[in-house]
């Protein structure tokens, strides 16, 4: 048996009976009670009060000429007359595994196998081969190395629902050359073989709830090899008292260099017998001792007892990954970069610049709308619209805290839009739009488009300002009923996604236009004051609706929707806009409970006239014009005051 029919993702080949096989480990690798709230607790406290890479003890064994070479027989090992048992544990030694032979990601696509890359019959059976340039053609739709570790996360906050408690992302090193490696672990459920298998294959995925985030089944691949050439994977998940330790290493270095016409995807799988207290090798002992001699020769450490040793901080399960040969920059350098903030992790070099006025400029570099592009903190502060208070994402040693952009909106409005594809009705979603606290300071615009809680396009600029028009306006809404593409940083452009984009355009004009005054710029329409369910009053205790995990308008859908639908007749559920003529709309006074928990006056437009005749409607015109004096009073005052700051200096407030 070849090693290229070990662990041949393409292969339909079952793995045979189980063959289990004791070994003996060295003392503490596998002690005889794993407890898992003291280990996580220790963990997480470790890794919040430790702003020092994880330290990883490079073996001290001789890393001799005489391992293992992965290109030839399994076999090889039992006939050099070494037992695979002693009272060490399996130990081997390899040289040190090469880099890759180039080390940026754009530039790393040139692959030769030397074989012709022929696709045969083996065994009378058709096999689909992938081939391992896949591995690097299929990484290229992460475009940006923070949506690969986005992707990645994602995997922990999908565990939440079988009790992580945290995901840890820091920096560690490789013991063979010292070199940075990322780390990501969490204290989900794990994965036993069989998971482990489907993780690292194309297309399996055990995701089946309808709020998880991954679904396709290739996002692992994607995600870790567009950050690095290589990743090993460590797991351990206990199920019906049945304890597992699995181990898989996806290398694109092992397969470049050894020259594979197919991925070999090489994992060893233990299994802890509770009653003789050590752990069992799994499928196997040449099935075993094959992968594990290409682990030892191209992962990150040269023993058995190395490896063992990663699942010391695991507890009694979870995941951990450990991706590395960092892909470099086009300067040279790691394109991730863990020197500049001790703190963070940022991507080299891509600091970006704003066009401002220089007296602005400061403001509009430091804005989280810039600085989410480079800094992973930043990024991961907004990348999901609510975290539970029982999850904690760390980064280097410190927790991200949860940034809301909905609290940075002034004079907010919330929307209900429910697109329609052939007279029915798609989905629903609220949102909510107001300028930047900063503005009309700031450059920055757009929409804030999660899915599944999870954020697709940050500040997604639907239109194109002209003379200011739409210049700090901003949105924030969650939408589920379009797809997310698989790099989960776009949406697929489906009828309703263009609904979707037209109706935000809108939105933006619709706002703009009634509102630009408020914050210093002139209103060139001359527009009639309404009152719509696209608007509220702007008063001194008007509270933006908070899109965090207690809001109403997202923390619960049945409650945000139901809300809506009893404020709004069932023939208004649709796009409700404002009314440029002199018609005036009918208005319902309402009570809606902000975030808060106080009572807030909100007014909803009925555009029909068809009540006009009843003593109720009689009532609510009445009232309505009540209002609309209000409104206008406010307008009129905020024009006095704009005017006494344009009175006191122009350059004060406009660029």
């Amino acid at each position: 048996m070849t090693l290229t029919d070990i662990v041949d993702l393409s292969s339909d080949d079952e793995l045979g009976e189980v063959d289990v096989k004791p070994v003996k480990l060295e003392p503490g690798l596998v002690g005889r009670k794993l407890q898992q709230n003291e280990n996580n607790k220790a963990l997480l406290a470790k890794h919040q009060k430790s702003k020092t890479p994880c330290a990883i003890r490079e073996s001290e064994e001789n890393r001799s000429s005489n391992a293992l070479s992965t290109g030839h027989s399994s076999s090889s090992i039992l006939d050099q007359g070494q037992s695979p048992v002693d009272d060490t544990g399996l130990s081997y030694t390899s040289p040190l595994s090469p880099a890759p032979l180039c080390r940026q990601f754009w530039k790393a696509g040139n692959y030769n196998d030397g074989i012709g890359s022929k696709v045969t019959i083996q065994n009378g059976k058709n096999y689909l081969h992938v081939h391992p340039m896949f591995l690097h053609s299929n990484a290229t739709s992460h475009k940006w190395a923070f949506g690969a570790i986005a992707e990645l996360l994602d995997n922990a906050v999908d565990e939440i629902q079988n009790g992580a408690t945290f995901v840890i992302v820091d920096k560690t090193s490789n013991p063979r050359d010292g070199s940075p490696a990322l780390l990501i672990q969490d204290n989900g459920s794990g994965m036993d073989p069989e998971a482990m298998r489907r993780c690292m294959s194309f297309g399996f995925s055990d995701k089946k709830s309808k709020s998880a985030i991954g679904q396709y089944g290739n996002g692992f691949k994607t995600s870790t090899m567009r950050l690095g050439a290589d990743v090993i994977v460590f797991s351990r998940h206990q199920d019906k008292r049945v304890l597992t330790q699995s181990i898989g290493l996806l290398s694109y270095t092992f397969l470049a260099r050894t020259g594979h016409d197919r991925i070999v995807v090489p994992m060893v799988d233990y299994e802890f017998n509770t009653s003789t207290e050590t752990l069992e090798i799994m499928h196997g002992t040449e099935h075993f001792m094959s992968n594990l001699s290409m682990l030892l020769q191209w992962s990150p450490y040269s023993t058995e007892a190395d490896l063992l040793k990663q699942f010391n901080d695991i507890g009694a399960h979870g995941t951990k990954v450990i991706i590395y040969n960092l892909w470099f920059n086009d300067d040279g350098n790691v394109e991730l970069d863990f020197d500049t903030d001790p703190e963070d992790i940022r991507i080299s070099g891509d600091t970006k610049k704003v066009n401002a006025s220089s007296k602005w400029k400061t403001v509009n570099e430091e804005h989280i709308a810039n600085r989410f592009h480079y800094s992973l903190r930043v990024y991961l502060s907004i990348l999901y619209l609510r975290i539970p208070e029982t999850f904690q994402i760390v980064l280097r040693g410190r927790v991200v805290e949860h940034h809301n952009i909905a609290n940075d909106l002034k004079f907010p409005e919330f929307i209900l839009y429910k697109p329609q594809m052939g007279g029915s009705v798609e989905g629903q979603v609220i949102t909510t739009i107001g300028f930047l606290k900063e503005a009309p300071h700031v450059s920055f615009h757009g929409f804030n488009v999660y899915h599944k809680n999870r954020l697709i396009l940050p500040f997604w600029q639907v239109v194109s300002y002209l003379d200011s028009r739409g210049r700090g306006v901003v949105g924030v809404l969650e939408a589920n009923f379009v797809e997310p593409s698989h790099n989960k940083q776009d949406f697929e452009k489906t009828s309703l996604f263009q609904k979707l984009e037209a109706r935000l355009k809108e939105m933006t004009w619709e706002y703009w236009d009634y509102h630009c005054g408020l914050i210093g710029y002139q209103v060139k329409k001359k527009l009639i004051p309404q009152v719509s369910s696209n608007r509220m009053p702007h008063s001194g205790v008007q509270q933006p609706v908070t899109l965090g995990q207690s809001s109403p308008a997202v923390g619960s859908k049945k409650a945000a929707v139901g809300r809506f639908e009893q404020l709004i007749p069932d023939s208004q559920v649709g796009r409700i806009k404002r009314k440029e003529n002199g018609d005036i709309p009918l208005v319902k006074n309402v009570k809606a409970k902000l975030i808060d928990g106080k009572s807030q006056n909100v007014q909803l437009v009925n555009p029909t006239g068809s009540q006009l005749k009843d003593a109720e409607a009689v009532n609510l015109m009445q009232e309505n014009k009540k209002l609309r004096a209000k409104c206008l009073e406010y307008e009129k005052r905020g024009e006095e005051l704009n005017l006494k700051v344009f009175q006191m200096g122009p350059n004060n407030y406009f660029y």
